[in-house]
């Protein structure tokens, strides 16, 4: 079975930094696109960043430059680096794995999520 576990959310005071982390199982890790999304409450949810099977990154406007996604292909386990954290960026944050067949998805996972609160 597919399982995404997100940890590492918490509550910070603005300026502060965390580094959420999610473990994904039942994949084949290294050939999935990795992405971290978020959902603050009243919101659609929004793509915060993603990194492809190959290595390539993409982030929303809004956290460019303060947030970094990365992966550990051997430990199957994708990161947000999140650094200069702002109220706004307050939300239930989901870990995302998609897999494709050049532009067609096959796959579409998704973890539980954690909760990212960040006070003024």
């Amino acid at each position: 079975q597919v399982q995404l576990v997100e940890s590492g959310g918490g509550l910070v005071q603005a300026g502060g930094s965390l580094r959420l982390s999610c473990a994904a199982s039942g994949i084949t890790f290294s050939r999935n696109d990795m992405g971290w999304f978020r959902q603050a409450p009243g919101k659609q949810r929004e793509l915060v960043a993603v990194i492809s099977s190959g290595g390539s990154t993409n982030y929303a406007d809004s956290v460019k430059g303060r947030f970094t996604i990365s992966r550990d292909n051997a430990k199957n386990t994708v990161y947000l680096q999140m650094n200069s954290l702002k109220p706004e960026d307050t939300a239930v944050y989901y870990c995302n794995a998609r897999f494709r067949s050049g532009t067609v998805y096959l796959s579409n996972y998704w973890g539980q999520g954690t909760q990212v609160t960040v006070s003024s």
